[in-house]
């Protein structure tokens, strides 16, 4: 985990001290079940708990570890040390990675919990910003090529959505995730009960393996990491859009810039997106991530550890970037500055070229053949389009001159009739129900 990119509440939660916290409430689960069955003395459990909780030593527990070359032992050795005879009931007919799983999936579920408070906070920002420019007029692109008119508050409508499907995803991979085994070597509850594994499981908020082996299946890991890596996408089109917008022959829009902020060590006058461009790099990490989890899934036979260093990288690096990421991202659409004028004068750019389909409609109803009647539209379009740009010239004419003055044009439609054409109102009449259907849909993507 980098520090630059991680929260401290994250730091701390794959923490040695706090893992080695949550292995020993797993062992003192199990014990407090095999009391009650009465395999284990009454009252073990709590002697072991008041003298070793909040007491572990991460330092001591890794010098064992130098020595024995398995961080469960050093772990188990290391609470005899504090707990003494009572501590010889821990860990009874159960295999490393009863513990191991079950704190991995504690661990996630605390790191899940954090992300979508982000989530939340950057699916408020997204609604916030739909709802404020729900009627500001801008251009709608494809290939990166004026299309027709949209609104800024339908692109942030469309974030909000789809960073609430990356959330529901999000959700149920956390249920998914949320799966221990205390079933021994190899699955079989040969010194075990399946019942008491259930109850044990449950005071940790985790449901049992469907079918364990050593160790609980990885393609439910695969599943959680490909779900961050969703989440990381989502942000990354917000991100992407943003850095265009900022570009300075668009202009639409630019990050927040701080008193005493610099763009650049050589150019006093740069503003440079570096929020947008960070999270764009960050969710190509959660991507990658997502494929060494998927490399995790086909282990040999009933396990081997060759999954075991990879998830010790990805699972704190994925969870804190995807954390981090997703709080960056609320706040860049906070605070970003929005320049309506500019995104006006960018969709008077053409002249009203994208009301070319709207005349070909018209021709179309009048009885023209759609193919004739697109290539009328689209000689004075071109025609239209060759002078955006360009030195005046003395003839130069806007496309719905050149529609007018048109003779085939003009036999099918009147100048009223092209003038209906080009009604901006009429393209966005169903803007602002679209952005509604989309807020709408905010306690449902909750669930």
């Amino acid at each position: 985990m980098i520090a630059r990119y991680t929260r401290p509440e994250l730091t701390r939660l794959w923490s040695d001290d706090h893992r080695y916290d949550i292995w020993l409430r797993v062992e003192l689960a199990v014990c407090e079940e095999m009391e009650a069955a009465g395999t284990v003395p009454r009252g073990t459990a709590a002697e072991v708990r008041s003298r070793a909780e909040g007491k572990l030593s991460a330092a001591r527990i890794l010098e064992h570890e130098e020595r024995t070359r398995h961080d469960v032992i050093a772990f188990l050795t290391h609470v005899e040390e504090l707990a003494g005879e009572p501590a010889r009931w821990l860990h009874l007919g159960m295999t490393s990675s009863d513990v191991l799983d079950a704190a991995l999936a504690v661990q996630l579920c605390e790191a899940t919990d954090q992300i979508l408070e982000g989530i939340d906070k950057l699916r408020a920002a997204c609604r916030r910003r739909a709802d404020e420019e729900r009627a500001t007029p801008a251009i709608g692109r494809s290939h990166g090529i004026h299309a027709e008119p949209i609104t800024a508050g339908l692109v942030f409508a469309g974030f909000f959505a789809e960073v609430g499907r990356a959330r529901r995803e999000l959700v149920a991979a956390r249920a998914e995730i949320a799966v221990g085994k205390i079933a021994g070597a190899v699955g079989t509850y040969a010194n075990l009960d399946p019942a008491l594994e259930a109850r044990a499981l449950a005071r940790l908020g985790l449901q049992p393996e469907v079918v364990p082996t050593q160790i609980v299946a990885r393609d439910r890991h695969a599943a959680y990491f490909s779900a961050l890596a969703r989440v990381g996408t989502a942000v990354e089109r917000i991100a992407l859009t943003v850095r265009h917008w900022q570009r300075t022959e668009v202009g639409e829009a630019t990050e927040a810039f701080g008193k005493g902020q610099k763009g650049s060590s050589a150019m006093p006058h740069k503003k440079n997106p570096i929020l947008s461009e960070n999270l764009c790099g960050i969710a190509r990490l959660l991507r990658g991530y997502a494929q060494a989890a998927a490399e995790n899934v086909a282990l040999w036979h009933e396990r081997d550890i060759s999954h075991s260093s990879v998830e010790r990288v990805i699972g704190p690096d994925a969870t804190g970037l995807a954390d981090f990421m997703v709080r960056r991202a609320a706040g860049l659409v906070d605070g970003l500055v929005i320049n309506r004028e500019r995104m006006r004068r960018n969709l008077d750019l053409t002249g009203g070229l994208f009301f070319s389909e709207a005349v070909l409609l018209l021709l179309v109803r009048k009885g023209m053949a759609r193919q004739a009647a697109y290539e009328l539209v689209q000689r004075n379009a071109l025609q239209a389009a060759a002078q955006i740009g360009a030195p005046s010239i003395p003839s130069e004419k806007s496309f719905r001159v050149l529609l007018t003055e048109d003779p085939d044009i003009a036999a099918k439609l009147t100048p009223g009739e092209i003038d209906q054409a080009f009604d901006l109102n009429h393209h966005l009449r169903y803007a602002g129900a679209i952005i509604d259907r989309a807020l709408r849909d905010q306690e449902e993507n909750r669930q």
